[in-house]
């Protein structure tokens, strides 16, 4: 497996990591703790180091999951995982990023994942009530205390990673990044990561499984499947974004490859900061993902995709309203 730095930080990681949300949440299907501790040491094996997780997926067990399914290796992997909301009777319930739960939440999840320090701490979303230099600062204090060892955040506006990185260095945003959402393209978090030295860690590359060209206008969501809450996997949505899988497929059959695997690589191909972390419940797929590394797109690709993306309207929103509001901030 390939390696990637995370902007200037020092923090090397697997040029893929792997998104572990899925594994027992969101999705309406969930592997058991043993299928799923099972499939991480399998991707160890196959050279992944970069794993993410928060205390809200479940909430609370897909870390217990990670940790324990990390313990053998723990000195040859990085863990992700965040903070930044309460949880009330097993839900979310609102954000909260004071400085008395972030340290709550740190010796919690600490104490779940099984770990003496914190590889990369993400705020999971910016909290408006809390200004993020009182984050950034608590954070640092983290990392004194050798808790933690790096600082991120997850979809933030740029001027906020600008305020928190003055307090304390950011090694990695977490925002959504792929051939249908381009925003840090153009709402300056690209090059806030450019000039800070930031690295971009990229969730949902695959669209959410969209970008994978196994789903259509008549794939049918199960129960408890988020997806089905999103504008962008309505029916009418996913039969107009399907010119983008034509895109994907045309391209992948002439470089032999997968869909999956062109958008990939196509992520890869923007910035050496960025790291894409798709998530799986199948091996198959997680060994599809990988090889994306290794697969090169030259110029004349990268500018064949980029005059097929202005052509193609990308219908849908990627959250609803009140959930796009969190973002951005």
């Amino acid at each position: 497996m390939q390696k990637r730095e995370l902007g200037k930080s020092g923090l090397e990681v697997s040029a893929i990591g792997f998104g572990c949300m899925g594994l027992n949440f969101s999705y309406g299907h969930a592997l058991s703790d043993a299928e799923s501790i099972a499939l991480i040491r399998q991707a160890v094996d196959r050279g992944e180091t970069f794993f993410d997780t928060a205390e809200v997926y479940g909430p609370y067990t897909n870390e217990k999951i990670v940790g324990e399914a990390l313990k053998p290796v723990r000195d040859r992997v990085v863990i992700a995982t965040k903070f930044g909301f309460n949880i009330e009777d097993g839900k979310m319930a609102g954000m909260n990023s004071r400085p008395e739960q972030i340290r709550k939440v740190a010796d919690a999840s600490l104490q779940r994942l099984g770990i003496e320090q914190i590889d990369l701490f993400y705020q999971h979303r910016v909290d408006p009530a809390v200004p993020i230099e009182d984050v950034a600062g608590t954070v640092k204090d983290l990392i004194a205390e050798g808790k933690v060892k790096h600082f991120g955040l997850s979809e933030p506006g740029a001027a906020t990673v600008r305020r928190a990185h003055a307090v304390q260095p950011v090694t990695a945003l977490q925002n959504e990044y792929s051939l249908w959402t381009r925003g840090p393209e153009t709402n300056g978090i690209l090059d806030a990561c450019e000039d800070l030295g930031i690295g971009l860690v990229a969730y949902s590359p695959l669209g959410k499984g969209f970008l994978t060209g196994a789903m259509s206008g008549g794939t049918k969501l199960g129960e408890g499947d988020f997806r089905a809450l999103l504008p962008r996997f309505t029916p009418e949505a996913m039969e107009k974004n399907q010119a983008l899988i034509d895109l994907l497929k045309s391209l992948a059959e002439r470089k032999a490859a997968t869909p999956a695997q062109i958008a990939l690589a196509w992520l890869l191909a923007q910035a050496p900061w960025i790291v894409p972390i798709p998530g799986t419940t199948k091996l198959g797929r997680f060994e599809e993902n990988i090889a994306a590394a290794d697969l090169v797109l030259g110029a004349d690709d990268l500018d064949e995709i980029q005059q097929a993306l202005d052509a193609i309207a990308i219908e849908g929103e990627r959250y609803p309203a009140h959930l796009m509001a969190t973002t951005g901030r």
